[in-house]
């Protein structure tokens, strides 16, 4: 099915530019990747993003741009915590509330806000990072040491404006989320190492082929529920009362308002790692001869031992409760009810107004439970994994699954419907 829809839209020239113009824009991001900042010594650097932390978790993020501390160093991160910050303000803040409600208008004006905030929280983020890594630094004069941590934080900030403007291009001019596809790519992009890495465990004996292929099958039956969790929806009926206007009547058809099981996508697991693997990353700055270092590895960490199961448990527990909340956020029953009841639209069996919201309300909460505790297992997974297999060091992030999986989806969609668009016009010609 896939395969087949790739193939019918290489046939058509003008979705062939956008898959073309896509693929040299990631090849535009790769390439930045690898282009290094000076005045870092690699070998120390390698030392300390070696030792865990939240660093791993944007790592991969990063398409392993973090790890070579290269110009593209912070990602996308700052561009989707910005997001997410005008996001969650939009609830609060009344100006932002009326731009949301504006239409196109409003929405270029929030794109614009999160834009400034991009580049604010770039700036801010690659100065906490230049201080974080000081000790991988070589300065060769203490009097240029504030002018050299400026000139890192405004390089990788330019990286960050870099890729969001990167992004946006993909957006306009080719297939997919600009945003999400940069993302992908740098998933993907870390997939070779792993192979790598995996092989030369099985050459010098640490592992069996018996772990590879268990390792192969938890990756397979984890991307199998994600496409079931992702595609899931609890479609609630909406029939629309008739009205007679002169000679005309309106209304009568019926319809449903779709509600997703995993309505919240990778946010949860992004505010939960950030918020589990904060004493983590602290530690890694620490001598790891301390206590709390020590403390840190041995229960607050994801070392797949039986320390860790209080660890896992916090880190599933913020997964749902971030779940609900962030639902919460971008879903209200209440102004889905007075849509409905302006337009003349009920839910069959519920009376419109407060109780269509109940309804609502209880519906949403058993379903966001469902995608929470689905969030929670993808989650937990890799150190599950490295339990059961005793693979170390590697990756197989069920977050990073659910993001290639859930955008290559969407992609797809984007195509099919673009395919969809073509045979119609033709058919009108």
């Amino acid at each position: 099915m896939i395969l087949q829809t790739l193939r019918d839209a290489w046939k058509v020239p003008s979705i062939r530019r956008k898959i073309g113009f896509t693929l040299l824009m990631l090849l535009v991001f790769r390439i930045g990747a690898h282009i290094p900042i000076p005045f870092m010594d690699r070998e120390v650097l390698a030392n300390m993003m070696g030792s865990g932390g939240i660093f791993d978790f944007f790592n991969t993020f990063s398409g392993g741009s973090l790890r070579r501390f290269s110009v593209f160093a912070l990602s996308i991160m700052p561009y989707i915590t910005a997001s997410i910050i005008i996001q969650l303000l939009t609830v609060v803040v009344p100006y932002l509330e009326r731009l949301s409600k504006e239409g196109e208008e409003g929405r270029k004006k929030i794109v614009q806000l999160t834009r400034y905030g991009t580049v604010v929280l770039g700036f801010i983020n690659g100065i906490g990072l230049t201080i974080g890594l000081r000790g991988a630094l070589i300065i060769p004069d203490p009097s240029y040491k504030i002018p050299i941590y400026l000139m890192i934080a405004l390089v990788l900030t330019a990286g960050t404006a870099f890729l969001m403007w990167l992004g946006e291009q993909i957006t306009e001019n080719g297939i997919g989320n600009g945003i999400s596809l940069i993302i992908f790519a740098g998933i993907v992009a870390a997939i070779p190492d792993a192979v790598k890495y995996l092989i030369q465990l099985l050459k010098v004996g640490e592992i069996s082929w018996i772990s590879v292929v268990g390792l192969v099958i938890i990756a397979a039956l984890i991307i199998a529920g994600v496409v079931f969790i992702q595609e899931g929806q609890r479609r609630i009926p909406v029939q629309y009362a008739k009205r007679v206007v002169g000679r005309r009547v309106y209304g009568g058809q019926s319809s449903h308002i779709p509600l997703k099981v995993n309505q919240a996508g990778v946010i949860p697991l992004i505010f939960g790692i950030s918020l589990v693997m904060l004493p983590a990353t602290i530690a890694t700055w620490l001598p790891q001869t301390s206590g709390f270092a020590m403390f840190t590895q041995k229960w607050l960490s994801m070392n797949g031992s039986l320390y860790s199961i209080p660890f896992l448990m916090v880190y599933a527990l913020l997964i749902i409760f971030f779940t609900y909340f962030y639902t919460g956020i971008t879903f209200n029953p209440i102004d889905v009810a007075e849509n409905l009841k302006k337009y003349g639209g009920f839910i069959p069996g519920i009376r419109p107004g407060r109780p269509t919201s109940d309804y609502l309300f209880k519906i949403l909460n058993r379903v966001t439970l469902a995608g929470g505790i689905f969030l929670a297992i993808i989650a937990i997974l890799p150190s599950l994994v490295m339990g059961l297999t005793r693979i170390e060091n590697i990756y197989l992030g069920g977050t990073s699954l659910l993001i290639v999986v859930s955008v290559a989806l969407d992609t797809m969609k984007q195509m099919e419907t673009q395919l969809m668009q073509r045979h119609y016009q033709g058919f009108l010609k």
